[in-house]
Formats: C-alpha cells, structure tokens, sequence
C-alpha cells in the first residue's frame, strides 16, 4: 500500500512539473509573429474577394425579384377589381390604388393591366438597380414567374411579348 502510495505522489509531481513547464512556455510566448500575422491578412483578403461579389450578385437579384413581385401584386389586384367590376377592360395602377385593391404598388409607380384570359400588365422600364431596368409588356402572371432571367445578369430585361 505504501508502494502505491508512493508511486502516485511520484506521478503527481511530474504532472504538476509538466504543467510548471507548460506554463512556462506560455508565458515567455508574447504574441503573434509577423509572417502569422501576413498569413491571417491574406487568409482575409482572399475570403473577401470571394464572398463581395456573390454578395452583390445576390442583392440584384433581390431587388429584380422584388419587382416580380410588385407586378404579381398589381396583377393580383386587378383580378379583384374585375371581378368586382365587370363591366371594366382596363386599370390602371393609380385607380388600384385609388379603389384600394392595392396598398403599394412597389416600383411599379405607372402602369395598366388589361382584362383578359389570362390578364396582363404592360408596364415602362423599371429600373431596380443602378441603370438595370425591367419592362412588362403584355405580361401574363405566368411569364412573369416563368421568367428565368436573374437581375445580376446585363439587363434591360422585358417580360412579356416583345
């Protein structure tokens, strides 16, 4: 029992002279060296090189969604306002907006839908970003989802028959 004793206070020691060197070390480490120091900033560059540009891409192509949207909305509300109205062939945003079939109209400032099967918006270019604009000519709800173009791709974009 003695023995093990012994043996546990031998190893004891030696763990708590490992820790005294260890400490050590670290102590007399002050910080960073320059070529670390390089390697992190370059590390840094490059992520950021990467990452900006997808990160612009990814805003136009919000911005050119969102406009998608607004013409959704404005189609949307004009399908009430013919179902209500039936006696109607054409609206404009304003009178949408007017009658309160729509709260905003987006981007879409000026515009007309007309009613038929489907029914169809025929707005002038939008811009969404920059000088990137979007027109819609005649288009249906369906080519407006459809439509695989993305706002970061060179614009002006239209949506609907040419």
């Amino acid at each position: 029992m003695l023995n093990e004793m012994n043996e546990l206070n031998e190893m004891t020691n030696k763990g708590a002279n490992y820790m005294k060197k260890m400490k050590q070390l670290l102590k007399n480490q002050k910080g960073l060296t320059l070529i670390e120091l390089l390697a992190v900033i370059v590390i840094l560059a490059i992520v950021a090189a990467i990452a900006v540009p997808a990160i612009g891409n990814i805003i136009e192509n919000s911005r050119y969604n969102a406009v998608k949207a607004d013409a959704t909305n404005v189609l949307s509300a004009a399908q009430l306002y013919f179902t209500d109205d039936q006696s109607k062939q054409t609206v404009t945003i304003a009178e949408l907006k007017t009658a309160n079939y729509l709260e905003s109209e987006g981007k879409i400032a000026t515009g007309t839908v007309t009613k038929a099967k489907p029914n169809t918006l025929k707005a002038d270019a939008i811009k969404y970003s920059g000088d990137k604009t979007v027109t819609f000519n005649n288009a249906t709800l369906k080519q407006i989802n459809d439509d695989p173009n993305k706002g970061s791709d060179a614009g002006p974009f239209t949506i609907g028959t040419p």
